[in-house]
């Protein structure tokens, strides 16, 4: 019978989940580690983990151990002792950057060489695409099925869940309908379901896109402060109306309208960021010292929708070019870069000047 869930839906389970302060278990041949997201970790399961009487470790990236200068011995992360005497206010410390200048000394962190990393590893995807901080704990067990079924966790096939967690997820197509906008009253948007029960993405047509020749797209990433508040912090609200706008102006264009807020880190962590970026850090160093990379975004979900409507050769509104190249890698030609040079003021001078200088971006 075809009732129980597939991994695919297991790890939707594993990320609601760890969003709630549930555990999760994580399993590769019989071996496994019981996970906690560091974010959301209450005092109750914390005290019950440490009286598992096996080691609690608090896993971070290698890009938060170099803020902490933590020793990330398995190299894109660092598996750190959990000290007896810590508790919740260390490890939210270690996890979340907010309170580093007011205590920055939080060590030393005692990282570990030896076990298996797998299991931190997956565990910091889940946290990831959960949008939570990218921090876990981990507790190994000896019989991880039946500690699992006698606590009612999910459970996490390690070699079922690692390739997935670095794919696109598949979209199906749910629905389109006609939307009159102020840049075309011929649009129509269609929206987009990824099938892991991620967040819907969207292509808004402006007028009827000649699917024989190139037609001019944006990938637009959702930005809430920006597109709804009219932030001034950075340039997108101009950029999404300045797009839409073009496309009236040419009569036909597509705009991608991608659920990757905060460059794919999410709206809190991205809050986080701007909260850095108050204490002086640019763009990508709050985003490292969250334990991030520069730039969270999976750009080829852009490259499926087109491709799922007919379009395979493109006109690109962008600055970026790893837009372009991520294109290219998946199928999409795109034969002309059309610049979007919009909505600079004096808030955001700096934050265009750093995606310049540390992320390529044209000007």
């Amino acid at each position: 019978m075809a009732f129980a869930p597939d991994i695919t839906e297991r790890l939707a389970r594993a990320r609601a989940d760890l969003r709630m302060g549930v555990p999760v278990m994580i399993t590769d041949q019989g071996e496994g580690a019981m996970v906690l997201a560091a974010e959301t970790l209450q005092q109750d399961r914390l005290t019950d983990a440490r009286e598992l009487g096996q080691p609690v470790l608090l896993a971070i990236t290698g890009r938060r151990a170099e803020t902490l200068k933590a020793r990330a011995y398995d190299g894109d992360i660092a598996r750190v002792t959990l000290p007896e005497d810590v508790g919740l206010s260390w490890i939210r410390d270690v996890a979340d950057p907010s309170n580093d200048l007011n205590a920055p000394m939080k060590g030393p962190l005692a990282a570990v060489r030896d076990g298996d990393p797998s299991f931190a590893r997956l565990g910091i995807l889940l946290a990831k695409s959960a949008r939570l901080l990218p921090s876990v704990i981990t507790v190994g067990l000896d019989s991880p099925l039946a500690f699992a079924q006698a606590n009612d966790l999910t459970l996490v096939p390690a070699a079922l869940a690692g390739s997935l967690m670095t794919e696109t997820s598949p979209l199906a197509s749910v629905v389109a309908a006609r939307l009159p906008m102020i840049a075309s009253e011929a649009g129509r948007l269609n929206v987009f379901r990824p099938e892991d029960g991620g967040e819907e993405h969207y292509a808004i047509e402006v007028g009827r896109p000649d699917r024989d020749a190139p037609v001019l797209v944006r990938l637009h990433s959702a930005c809430f402060t920006g597109d709804v508040l009219g932030s001034l912090k950075c340039d997108c609200g101009p950029q999404l109306r300045g797009a839409l706008d073009q496309m009236g102006q040419q009569g036909a264009g597509v705009l991608l309208y991608l659920n990757q807020e905060g460059r794919g880190i999410g709206l809190a962590n991205k809050m986080r960021a701007y909260s850095l970026q108050d204490q002086g850090f640019d763009t990508v160093e709050a985003n490292h010292r969250l334990g991030f990379e520069d730039d969270e975004r999976d750009f080829r979900i852009g490259s499926e929708i087109l491709m799922s409507m007919g379009i395979t050769s493109v006109r690109l509104l962008t600055n970026n070019p790893k837009k372009i190249a991520m294109m290219e890698q998946n199928g999409i030609t795109v034969t002309e870069r059309v610049p979007l040079h919009v909505g600079e003021n004096r808030f955001n001078q700096g934050y265009l000047a750093t995606k310049a200088a540390k992320s390529g971006h044209l000007r």
